[in-house]
């Protein structure tokens, strides 16, 4: 009981004296915080403290909020999918009707025989948004089968035949500007389609 009392009493004259100390310091003739004796540095580190609590709460949240949009895009940036890439890519189970932006790199990836479609039948991003002059490189996962990469119509993109090989690469750079939509041709039906969005 007399603990009690004597850590109530330690603890009140503790807060007056806190309390008298920021009065003091808020009583100076404003300057630095410095004519106001012992007061104006307590009320400095009261300060300080408090500007410290808001700018970690502040960066807490700014590592939330990105912690949330990576989880979101793995990592990545991503913009809508204009409607003719949602409407060809939406056939593919790992389109989210979003694509991942790499405008102004000289040189992407792009996974063949990804997870997706009930295997390894995807793209992996199965859509991007890249800058004129850029080179995609296609790169072989090893896995679903013999995959190869070919434009939708009369595009311009033709791997070849089907190969399974993990390590094998196909590229293309991508001069003009527009939206290039191709697919693996053995696996289409399954839905492993993808789309270059050139701006």
């Amino acid at each position: 009981m007399t603990d009690d009392l004597d850590r109530r009493t330690f603890i009140r004259t503790t807060a007056a004296v806190s309390g008298a100390g920021l009065l003091a310091g808020c009583g100076g003739s404003g300057g630095d915080g410095g004519s106001g004796g012992d007061g104006g540095s307590e009320e400095t580190e009261a300060t300080e403290a408090e500007e410290m609590e808001t700018t970690e709460a502040e960066e807490m949240e700014t590592t939330e909020a990105e912690a949330m949009d990576t989880e979101s895009s793995g990592g990545m940036e991503t913009v809508e999918a204009p409607d003719e890439v949602a409407d060809y890519v939406g056939e593919s189970s790992n389109f989210d009707g979003s694509m991942v932006v790499m405008t102004d790199q000289d040189e992407v990836s792009v996974s063949v025989g990804a997870e997706g479609n009930g295997g390894a039948f995807a793209f992996d991003p199965p859509a991007i948004n890249v800058s004129t002059g850029t080179t995609v490189v296609w790169e072989w996962t090893g896995q679903g089968a013999g995959h190869n990469v070919k434009s939708e119509g009369d595009g311009p993109l033709d791997s070849g035949s089907a190969v399974s090989e993990e390590g094998n690469t196909y590229e293309y750079t991508f001069e003009e500007t527009g939206t290039y939509l191709y697919n693996c041709v053995p696996h289409k039906a399954l839905g492993m389609v993808g789309a270059v969005v050139v701006e």
